[in-house]
């Protein structure tokens, strides 16, 4: 396990790889089943540095598991062709979009920014989308959506086909069903939870996270809201923190609106007066989450509760070096989940063809 203490008092320090295994042997076993080993196709149109590595470290994964993986580079990523950033990205995607050995697709963003970029997310047929950032699996993600039929993905809008598991005793899918798709480092950051005991697994399934208070710092689309949305539908109270605002999600009712039923999934309101500041949500959360992409923010271990969980996101420490005087456990990094996550995501897509292989096919982003 690949833990440390280094001196009498200190929190823990839990790297990723013990997580990771317990990952990596599960997709072993899966792959080990599979009739023929996946393809990811990488789709990488641009010359940052960072994006290159991530998609390096991509490939190695997926050679190392015995995983099929085709880099498809195009724009900035060939230099001597004197394109630019992002040229040729869509035609990219709806190549690997028809083609039928394609299992699933990843394009490494950012290329041209959140808005443009949020298009090509929704380009990316949902059949083939590991990464999960498609408009019909953040609405399953936000309206507590687990389990759908494959064939509810060519529906051209969303709707609410499917089941949210309260009434399973466990995450098995009910007959003719599947998991639906999560976002990779949101769900990464909740099996770390898991993994740390966080989670307590005496409770009903979806419902595992209660009685936890977590702050989450960073409200971006593809981490820190979707993360808020699955930490409070496992029944945990979250504290949202951005630039700007403090949102509070609960799948429960407050205090005084003791009438109003018990929420499915959940519900977003300002928080109350008394936690209107960081440092005040700080003070009583279990689990401080942080996603800030800047070198220089950094969260005052003096404000943090004792015993307290942290986990660090961003690719820039987000914590002080004494983080560990206060928490019980600090996990540094969560990278090595994450891409066992999208290669679990994988499986899962491919899992979706043999489920329902007519509507699957070739399928179009709808």
């Amino acid at each position: 396990m690949s833990t440390s203490t280094s001196v009498s008092g200190k929190g823990l320090l839990l790297k990723a790889d013990s997580i990771a295994a317990t990952f990596r042997n599960e997709v072993e076993k899966t792959l080990a089943n599979c009739s023929h080993a996946p393809k990811l196709v990488g789709i990488l149109s641009t010359s940052s540095s960072p994006s290159r590595t991530y998609a390096e470290f991509t490939r190695k994964q997926c050679e190392s598991l015995g995983f099929k993986f085709v880099l498809k580079e195009t724009g900035a990523a060939l230099p001597n062709e004197g394109l630019g950033e992002g040229e040729g990205v869509e035609e990219a995607i709806m190549e690997a979009n028809e083609d039928d050995s394609v299992d699933g697709v990843m394009v490494y963003f950012p290329i041209f920014g959140p808005q443009q970029d949020h298009y090509l997310q929704q380009l990316v047929s949902p059949y083939k989308d590991v990464e999960g950032l498609h408009v019909k699996f953040h609405y399953n993600l936000y309206h507590n959506i687990r389990f759908i039929s494959p064939s509810s993905l060519s529906i051209p809008t969303a709707s609410a086909t499917g089941s949210t598991g309260d009434e399973a005793e466990n995450d098995i899918p009910p007959p003719g069903m599947v998991k639906s798709i999560l976002p990779c480092t949101p769900l990464a950051i909740v099996k770390c939870l898991e993994y740390a005991g966080v989670y307590n697994k005496i409770l009903p399934y979806g419902d595992r996270a209660y009685g936890k208070t977590v702050v989450v710092v960073n409200r971006s689309e593809v981490v820190g809201r979707p993360l808020a949305a699955l930490l409070s539908n496992d029944g945990a109270r979250v504290f949202s923190v951005d630039i700007d605002s403090i949102q509070e999600y609960t799948k429960r009712p407050s205090d005084s609106d003791s009438s109003r039923k018990y929420h499915p999934r959940h519900i977003v309101r300002p928080p109350p007066e008394a936690y209107n500041t960081l440092e005040a949500c700080l003070a009583v959360a279990d689990v401080v989450v942080s996603a800030v992409p800047n070198a220089t923010y950094k969260i005052p271990t003096a404000w943090l509760k004792d015993g307290c969980v942290c986990v660090n996101v961003a690719a820039e420490k987000n914590f002080e070096k004494d983080v560990r005087d206060k928490a019980s456990l600090y996990i540094p990094a969560v990278g090595k989940v994450t891409i066992l996550m999208l290669l679990r995501n994988l499986l899962r897509l491919q899992q979706y063809k043999n489920v329902s292989p007519s509507s699957t096919a070739g399928s179009p982003a709808q």
